[in-house]
């Protein structure tokens, strides 16, 4: 959950490394820093420290001319955000200096058996690695001391690594944690997400598991070598970088959550744009082939994802007729329920990195069944490793909040389910084209939703409560308000709330109840009386058709199987405002990261 970037070549590498890591400090920003090669003094110097990358780049000189370095910001795991622990991080002579994101389980025992008299100033696994590669160099040449290394890691890594006594070549090394090389006449940029690239590489290659690589300069050439585990050398498939400035920039917004709620509606029509066909909606019949004759279908997903696939479960069930379960990737893993023969998976990830997928994933393809991600990366690790993917076209998502990409797995959801469907009965063309204009239509009042938020949020504790389909955009509603305001929050299905929960209702406690069903319209407002009755401070949010007078927050109808996606753009602008009323960090919440590339 780190980001990387690594660069060689003609341009300042110092400018290129900072500029990457801050279009990749969502994946981690509680310290970072950087090792560059200063051809005036001929020597590597070394910054880091605790805090953000605008810290990082304004508080040090970098005068020097440089042309060759790597950069690191942090999403602490092994040790406190401090400066020891920040990376890149030395061997104890300080021959070998390394920036990692990932993981490595066996340390403790890499220690025991190699490094039992090295002194480590850190509490990290990485200062472990650059260790056992100075080990292993006292005996062999560079390149086989960092594969004999590499060779004896268990877990994650997603490595660049510097040998001082050559400052012409960057080593890398990668294993579940993504990397990515970009490479261009005048030089190459390494880093642990496309965007790093943007303005810097037209064209990237991704870097498998295990595999070793090697950029270097050579004949005033700049150039790399990628290596698979036994050391054999092969040729990467070339990918266009397709995102510019445009899109990774806030675009006149005051964060980048406000900026990709406020997409939503294009997000939609981008979607239908890119699935719709001879005025159909259209999958690749390799996709529809994974779900024929099958019994049962298994979502897998983590977090706000989660949340999409149990919305997922409404449409499959009631579309298709399959009996769908969903599961939380982590306890899934380890934890496996007795499965259908006779299924199929489909695995929901924004970045296509999520690393508790990646641990199903791996069993579920050992099992042999087939698979399906869907996601917003189609170079990610999960759309390569499973049987095929689904992209969700919602462009790049960097508040670590995730609004856009859960309203794009919920419509890419529901076309498999319509198209996989005998006898659909729904025109899913034209209802989802009345979703956007509903989107829309509350967008236009973000403004009086931020007005009942200073007039309703006044606690420390919230309830989100729903029936039915409701339950599920409850449970994305309380995620996003704790997520970045972090107000303790909690969605219950509301007729659990007599079962215990009201006992935490007293005077003021602010309760918002959802309401986009009919059929359940009048069990719900029962409950909302429930808990007037005890004092709480309710917030209702209902459709045309299910409203009453005296609701708050009044949406179009659209379809029921895709009120979801309507629904939780309401709850999405009172965590974003709630949040920026009170000062928070909205972008960038305390404890998280975007993409979750660690177990």
């Amino acid at each position: 959950m780190c980001g990387i970037v690594g660069y060689f070549g003609d341009l300042k590498a110092t400018d290129v490394i900072l500029n990457g890591l801050k279009k990749l400090e969502y994946r981690g920003y509680d310290s970072c820093g950087i090792c560059y090669h200063n051809l005036n003094t001929d020597r590597f110097v070394t910054y880091k420290d605790k805090g953000r990358v605008k810290h990082l780049k304004h508080d040090f000189d970098y005068n020097g001319d440089n042309h060759f370095g790597i950069g690191h910001t942090r999403w602490a795991t092994h040790g406190a955000p401090n400066h020891i622990n920040s990376h890149p991080h030395s061997s104890q002579s300080g021959r070998f200096v390394i920036v990692h994101n990932g993981v490595i389980e066996n340390y403790k025992e890499l220690v025991a058996k190699y490094l039992s008299a090295v002194y480590f100033t850190s509490e990290t696994d990485t200062e472990v690695i650059a260790n056992l590669i100075e080990y292993f160099a006292v005996s062999y040449p560079v390149e086989l001391a960092i594969r004999k290394a590499l060779a004896m890691l268990e877990g994650s890594y997603a490595l660049l690594i510097i040998d001082k006594l050559n400052p012409n070549i960057i080593y890398a090394g990668k294993n579940k944690s993504p990397l990515l090389l970009g490479l261009r006449n005048d030089g190459v940029c390494l880093a642990s997400d496309l965007m790093a690239f943007v303005g810097v590489s037209s064209e990237y290659y991704v870097i498998e598991d295990k595999t070793f690589v090697k950029a270097e300069k050579v004949d005033n050439e700049y150039r790399f070598s990628m290596y698979d585990p036994i050391g054999i050398e092969f040729t990467p498939i070339r990918h266009e970088v397709s995102l510019n400035d445009d899109e990774i920039n806030r675009g006149g917004y005051d964060h980048y959550m406000l900026k990709e709620i406020c997409e939503q509606p294009s997000v939609i029509r981008k979607i239908m744009t890119n699935y719709i066909k001879d005025n159909r909606f259209h999958i690749k019949q390799d996709v529809l082939d994974l779900f024929a004759n099958k019994k049962r279908i298994y979502i897998l997903a983590a977090g706000t994802s989660m949340h999409a696939g149990f919305v997922g479960k409404i449409n499959f069930e009631t579309l298709t007729k399959i009996p769908t379960e969903v599961f939380i990737a982590s306890e899934f893993a380890y934890n496996k329920p007795l499965l259908e023969k006779e299924a199929a998976f489909i695995l929901i990830s924004q970045s296509g990195e999520t690393a508790d997928l990646r641990a199903c994933l791996v069993d579920i393809n050992k099992m042999g069944y087939p698979s399906l991600t869907i996601t917003n990366v189609k170079t990610s690790t999960l759309a390569r490793e499973a049987t095929n993917y689904l992209l969700i076209h919602a462009g790049p998502e960097i508040a670590v909040a995730s609004t856009k990409a859960y309203v794009g797995q919920i419509a890419v959801l529901a076309i498999l389910a319509y198209v996989l469907a005998d006898n659909p009965k729904i025109d899913m063309i034209k209802e989802m084209s009345r979703l956007a204009v509903a989107m829309e239509a509350i967008i236009d009042k973000k403004e009086y939703i931020h007005d009942l938020v200073q007039s309703h949020l006044i606690k420390r504790n919230c309830f989100y409560i729903g029936r039915g389909i409701d339950y599920y955009t409850s449970l994305e509603a309380a995620l996003k308000l704790k997520e970045i305001s972090y107000i303790q929050t909690e969605g219950f299905a509301a007729g659990e709330l007599k079962h215990g929960t009201i006992a935490l209702i007293e005077e003021d406690v602010p309760v918002i109840a959802i309401i986009t069903q009919r059929h359940i319209n009048k069990n719900t407002r029962s409950n909302i009386q429930e808990v007037k009755s005890r004092g709480a401070d309710v917030l209702v949010i209902s459709t045309n058709d299910t409203s009453e007078p005296e609701d708050d927050i009044i949406l179009m109808d659209v379809h029921d199987l895709l009120s979801p996606a309507l629904a939780v753009i309401p709850t999405q602008l009172i965590a974003y405002y709630k949040a920026l009323d009170m000062g928070k960090d909205i972008d960038k919440p305390r404890n998280l990261a975007k993409s979750v590339t660690v177990e």
